[in-house]
């Protein structure tokens, strides 16, 4: 059966991801919040704009015609429950975050200074939807890293957060998903990855096989030093207990990057630079 939860929430300015881009947008410490000693940094800053395999390049900007579906899909959306308010406030939604996609994945906090509370609590349950609907596909079939239906889902879910995400996906030998574990949320800055934290869950669901997920809110899917150096620190703790880590994913809006692709799951790697 297909678990996923919440293993932690770090958003403290005192926790161990040390900088914050922005105020934390709420929670507390969670059961991940052990020794800094015990975590490295998955960093939010690209090494530099060159593409890599696998993703898109660059974000092409929405012409008008994309524009306009996005505000007529919002417009039906919204009219049924508020037809006197909906055109008004699926223009807003556009102008504010730019696309539907980014208007639904925002936080309710944020869609509400347009809306209203219920719309936006009403435009989050339409995501929530569209994730899951995802996530289902996903969960049907042996999961690989490359995958357009673990792609679309990921990108769905974490394309367009204005916070970090941390993730794993926990598989079977035959690749199929026993886990999607949120291991981390946060601001804007540092996202710690416990390495221990990860394996433990491994072991506690009889998983054999990882694939690490986590976004850039920057805008750019290269991977970082620190993402480097996170991946080999957590690989070689997977590998000491016979657990193998498929891929690292990196996803933004830009696109996303594979480390498996980009041959960068090499455990004696040392800090090396994308």
């Amino acid at each position: 059966m297909l678990r996923r939860r919440v293993r932690g929430r770090l958003q403290s300015p005192a926790s161990p991801a040390g900088r914050s881009g922005q105020d934390p947008a709420g929670g507390g410490l969670g059961d991940v919040a052990t020794s800094a000693s015990h975590s490295v940094a998955l960093s939010r800053d690209p090494c530099g704009p060159q593409p890599c395999d696998g993703g898109e390049v660059s974000r092409v900007a929405l012409g008008e015609e994309e524009t306009g579906r996005c505000r007529s899909l919002l417009d039906s959306l919204l009219r049924p429950a508020w037809p006197g308010e909906s055109e008004r406030w699926a223009d807003a939604l556009v102008a504010r975050f730019g696309s539907l996609p980014a208007a639904l994945a925002a936080r309710t906090s944020e869609r509400a200074q347009i809306t209203g509370p219920a719309p936006a609590r009403f435009l989050g349950r339409v995501q929530d939807s569209l994730v899951h609907g995802l996530r289902v596909r996903v969960a049907e079939r042996p999961v690989v890293s490359t995958s357009k239906q673990l792609l679309d889902y990921l990108k769905a879910d974490m394309a367009n957060l204005t916070n970090e995400r941390f993730r794993v996906l926990f598989l079977t030998a035959q690749n199929a998903l026993i886990a999607d574990d949120l291991i981390w949320e946060g601001t804007v800055g540092e996202a710690p990855a416990y390495p221990r934290e990860v394996v433990k869950r491994a072991l506690e669901v009889g998983a054999v096989g990882l694939i690490l997920v986590h976004n850039h809110p920057s805008g750019s899917h290269q991977p970082s030093d620190g993402d480097v150096d996170a991946t080999r620190r957590i690989l070689m703790a997977a590998s000491s207990m016979g657990i193998c880590v498929h891929d690292h994913i990196v996803i933004s809006r830009a696109g996303w990057a594979s480390f498996r692709s980009m041959g960068l799951l090499d455990p004696q790697r040392e800090g090396a630079a994308v």
